[in-house]
């Protein structure tokens, strides 16, 4: 009984010395506390039994990178959200110092692909996939040739400016986090199913394969849409190259240019100033017809002169910050003909929606003005028809589109579409600019612009000379354009014509008897 007393007396003691003072024997268990080197989970090395694949345990999230990553990830999502809504925003209403020259849509669509690749990267956070980030590397590294072309290219960095670089560079950056976003992701999971599984698990669940599937069906339609911009930005790049006939001037705080062409004798044989016929395009650019039209008539003597100015967005000239009216316009016509030296006396020749422009120059310029001579002009009270809501959301759709260019590229491929075609020609209506420049007028046609109009109309000049030429295809098919084309023949108490070509389209020039009677009233305006 000693002896045994004495043994279980030994035993305690040497359990009590094994003890560290402070700490009861049952306390002699391994240290379990938890800190980053332990991955929030028991370290399987004290821990016997492994986990099952499909246990929520088994997470790449244990690790604090892959928590890190994702903060990040989501407070660039935030930062992209915003610059994006202000992507939008400037469409409607350019706020200070975010103003591109050349088409907003293609700084639009550079910051939606970044918001895009972040949503992407959030869904499928935890669904790591090799092919996905063959896929972003691919769309990283064409964003990045964008990104180059725009800085190298003189045209393409004078159009964009820093909005539309910055878009691209951001968009680049996305992509590339992406791929660096999955590969952290893949290796932490691998890492966590090795500890707690005994082994990477290769297999997927029907979930994660669809996950996985989606994820991949989106990356590749972005590099779809990113390859077809840098085919339309190739295709900007050598528009750009395409010398414009005139001058282009500095306007509205040196913020945009207008392009001004003038051509013939300032003086006539007698010494004194020459008049000059201004003219102003309707809904194409005056070089689509017009201006071959004024070139015959000066050759033919019809008149001594003549200037034109692309309103802003079309062919040669600068997009303008939005809103954009017609007294904006003339602001901007005003002071590029002051700093090309300009000074008349001038016939307004207009055609179209550019009638409503050239109205608002004359009332502003009476004393310069000699005439004024309409081409099947707008009416202010029909601006209804091109400020209607789903045409402006009709253009909005196709300019969030446009820098995809597939009707250009085709054009370019399959129809011989050249620089000349898109810039000023029959594709010109493609281009990103000018679908900006008319949803600029369809936003404001009913308010700014047809306030400018009726307020032109109240100070304009009774003696000045006027003559108005009608489409019969027009007036034959609609009562309210003839009503309105006789109206605008009592703009003025000295009408000296109003003609109707009863052959004759919108494009009154477009037909030969269309082309005598302008040419034949702009010699009597002139004379």
């Amino acid at each position: 009984m000693k002896g045994f007393w004495n043994q279980h007396e030994t035993d305690e003691d040497r359990a009590g010395r094994s003890s560290p003072p402070g700490r009861s024997s049952e306390d002699t268990r391994p240290d379990t506390r938890v800190d980053e080197h332990t991955r929030l989970l028991p370290n399987r090395i004290h821990s016997t039994p492994y986990l099952s694949p499909d246990d929520p345990a088994v997470s790449p999230y244990n690790l604090w990178t892959v928590r890190f990553v994702r903060w990040i990830t989501v407070a660039l999502t935030v930062i992209t959200f915003v610059w994006w809504v202000l992507m939008v925003v400037s469409v409607f209403i350019t706020p200070p110092g975010l103003h591109v020259r050349g088409s907003p849509f293609f700084a639009f669509d550079y910051a939606s692909l970044a918001l895009l690749t972040l949503i992407v990267t959030l869904l499928f956070f935890s669904v790591p996939s090799r092919l996905a980030r063959i896929f972003g590397i691919v769309n990283a590294v064409v964003l990045l040739v964008d990104a180059v072309m725009i800085l190298a290219v003189p045209g393409l960095r004078h159009a964009e400016i820093w909005v539309g670089i910055a878009s691209v560079i951001w968009a680049a950056l996305m992509a590339a986090w992406f791929v660096a976003a999955d590969r952290t992701v893949q290796w932490a999971k691998a890492e966590e199913e090795e500890r707690l599984t005994g082994r990477p698990e290769s297999r997927r669940t029907v979930l994660e394969w669809a996950e996985v599937t989606l994820s991949t069906v989106v990356l590749v339609a972005m590099i779809c849409i990113v390859g077809l911009m840098t085919l339309t930005l190739t295709l900007r790049a050598i528009d750009v190259g395409l010398p414009p006939p005139g001058e282009r001037y500095w306007v509205d705080g040196d913020r945009y240019q207008i392009h001004l062409f003038c051509y013939g004798n300032k003086t006539d044989a007698a010494g004194a100033r020459s008049t000059t016929v201004l003219f102003e395009g309707g809904e194409d650019p005056v070089e689509r017809g017009l201006w071959q039209f004024a070139e015959n008539a000066v050759k033919n003597g019809s008149i001594t002169r003549f200037c034109f100015a692309d309103r802003p967005g079309m062919a040669w000239s600068d997009t303008a910050p939005s809103p954009f009216s017609a007294s904006i316009a003339s602001d901007g016509l005003s002071e590029t003909l002051t700093r090309a030296g300009e000074e008349g006396p001038w016939i307004l020749a207009s055609a179209g929606i550019g009638s409503l422009y050239s109205r608002v120059f004359s009332s502003r310029h009476g004393d310069q003005v000699r005439g004024i001579l309409m081409i099947d002009p707008l009416h202010e009270d029909l601006l209804a028809r091109t400020g209607s809501p789903g045409r402006g959301f009709l253009l909005w759709i196709r300019g969030v589109i446009s820098p995809c260019g597939i009707d250009r590229i085709l054009g370019a491929i399959f129809r011989g579409r050249r620089a000349v075609d898109r810039v000023w020609g029959r594709s010109s209506y493609q281009s990103g600019t000018t679908i900006f420049a008319k949803l600029q007028e369809s936003l404001v046609a009913e308010s700014l612009t047809k306030r400018d109009v009726v307020s032109s109309r109240a100070i304009q000049d009774k003696d000045t000379p006027l003559v108005v030429i009608s489409s019969g295809h027009q007036i034959r098919k609609d009562r309210d354009w003839e009503n309105k084309q006789r109206d605008l023949s009592h703009l003025t108490t000295n009408l000296e014509n109003w003609d109707i070509v009863d052959d004759a389209p919108h494009r009154v020039w477009d037909t030969l008897g269309g082309r005598e009677i302008i040419e034949r009233r702009l010699r009597k305006l002139v004379n």
